[in-house]
C-alpha cells in the first residue's frame, strides 16, 4: 500500500537524497568517521520512520475494510482496537458519521413502509365505496331496462334511495381526498399555522353551524351548552377545521334521535373545548389508536358501517389531532358511563394550553 503512495515515494526519494548530500558534506568537513556517524543516523532515523509509517497505514487499511464493510451493508462499525492519536479522532468522526447514517436509514426505511401502508389503506377505501356505486349503477340499469315505462312508486322509490346513497358515497370520497392531501400539506410543512388569540366561542359557534345541516339530515341533535367566552392561542380556521372533524365523526357514530353536545371550560394553564354524544361510545380496543391514521378498528362489512369508516376513525380524527397539536395542544378521548357503569357514549376533549408547565 505503501508502495502504492505518490506521496511516500517522493518523501522517501528526498529522504535519501538529503541523507546522501549531508553524508558527502560531513565527509568533506569532519572526514570519514564522521559521515558513517551521519549516515547511521540517517538510516536509523529511517527505519524508525518507516515502522511508525507501516503502523499508520495499517490502521488506515483497516479503517478503509471498516468503511468498505459498511458501504457494503455491514451494521456493525466499531473502532475500539484504535489507540489514541489523530486516527482515533477520524475514526470516533467516522463513527458518529456511520451512526447517523443508520439513523437516517432507518428512519427513511420507517417511512417508506409507512407511506406503503398508507397507500394500501387509501386504495382499500377508496375502493370500497367506488365498488359499491358501480354495482348500484348497474343494478339500476338493469331494473330500469327490465321494467321500461312500467315503473311503480315502489320501484320509483328504490332507484332515488340507490341515487342518495350514490350521492353519499360520492361526497364520502371528495371529503376522503381533501382531509388526504391537507395531512399531506401537514406533514409536509407547507401549512402555516396563525398564532393569534381566538374566542373559543366563536370556534364552537362556527363549527356547529357549518353542520348544521348534516346533523338535520342524520337526525342527531347538535346542542352547545355552557359556551364560556374563554380564549387561546391559536389559529382559527384549522381549529374550527379540527373540531369540525371530531363533530362529524361523532354525527356518524351516533344513532338517529341522539344528542351531540359541546361546552367550553378553562383553567389557569388551558382552554378546552368538549364534545359528547350519546352513541355506543368507543371500544376499549379502539381507545388507544382512533387517532391514529388509516386506523379502522374491527371490519363490519355492512354498507352503513363503510359510510361511518370513511369519514370517521382513521382520517377525521387523525386530522383533528394533526391540526391540534400543530398548535401545541392535544386531544383526549374517552368513554362517558352511567349511574349503572353502563357506556352512553363518547367524549373528546381539545386541550389548548396557555403556558407550558
Amino acid at each position: 500500500m505503501m508502495l502504492r503512495n505518490r506521496e511516500f515515494i517522493v518523501f522517501s526519494l528526498a529522504y535519501v537524497g538529503i541523507t546522501l548530500i549531508l553524508t558527502v558534506m560531513t565527509q568533506l568537513v569532519a572526514g570519514q568517521d564522521a559521515a558513517l556517524m551521519v549516515l547511521m543516523a540517517a538510516l536509523l532515523l529511517a527505519a524508525v520512520s518507516l515502522a511508525f509509517t507501516f503502523i499508520r497505514y495499517r490502521r488506515i487499511a483497516e479503517l478503509t475494510a471498516h468503511v468498505e464493510a459498511v458501504l457494503h451493508g455491514e451494521r456493525q462499525l466499531a473502532f475500539d482496537r484504535l489507540a489514541e492519536g489523530e486516527l482515533s479522532i477520524l475514526a470516533n468522526e467516522l463513527d458518529k458519521m456511520v451512526t447517523r447514517l443508520y439513523t437516517t436509514a432507518d428512519y427513511l426505511e420507517a417511512e417508506r413502509t409507512q407511506l406503503s401502508d398508507a397507500l394500501a389503506d387509501i386504495s382499500h377505501q377508496l375502493k370500497t365505496p367506488l365498488t359499491s356505486l358501480a354495482l348500484m349503477c348497474e343494478l339500476m340499469r338493469k331494473q330500469l331496462l327490465e321494467a321500461g315505462e312500467s315503473l311503480n312508486r315502489s320501484q320509483i322509490d328504490a332507484v332515488v334511495a340507490r341515487l342518495r346513497s350514490m350521492q353519499l358515497m360520492q361526497e364520502r370520497i371528495q371529503w376522503l381526498v381533501s382531509a388526504l392531501l391537507k395531512l399531506a400539506r401537514i406533514d409536509a410543512g407547507v401549512v402555516k399555522l396563525a398564532s393569534i388569540p381566538v374566542d373559543a366561542a366563536e370556534v364552537v359557534q362556527t363549527a356547529c353551524d357549518m353542520l348544521a345541516v348534516p346533523y338535520d339530515l342524520a337526525d342527531v341533535t347538535l346542542v352547545s351548552t355552557d359556551v364560556a367566552h374563554a380564549s387561546f392561542t391559536g389559529d382559527p380556521s384549522w381549529s374550527i377545521e379540527a373540531l369540525e372533524n371530531v363533530l362529524k365523526n361523532c354525527m356518524e357514530h351516533t344513532p338517529a334521535g341522539g344528542t351531540v353536545r359541546v361546552w367550553v371550560s378553562e383553567d389557569a394553564i388551558s382552554c378546552r373545548i368538549h364534545v359528547e354524544d350519546t352513541g355506543p361510545g368507543i371500544d376499549e380496543a379502539d381507545l388507544p389508536h382512533i387517532f391514529e391514521r388509516f386506523y379502522r378498528g374491527e371490519e363490519r362489512g355492512d354498507e352503513a358501517s363503510t359510510l361511518r369508516d370513511l369519514q370517521g376513525v382513521g382520517i377525521g380524527l387523525s386530522l383533528a389531532r394533526s391540526l391540534v397539536t400543530a398548535q401545541g395542544g392535544t386531544i383526549e378521548a374517552r368513554n362517558v358511563y352511567d349511574e349503572a357503569g353502563n357506556v352512553c357514549g363518547a367524549r373528546f376533549d381539545i386541550i389548548f394550553f396557555r403556558v407550558v408547565v
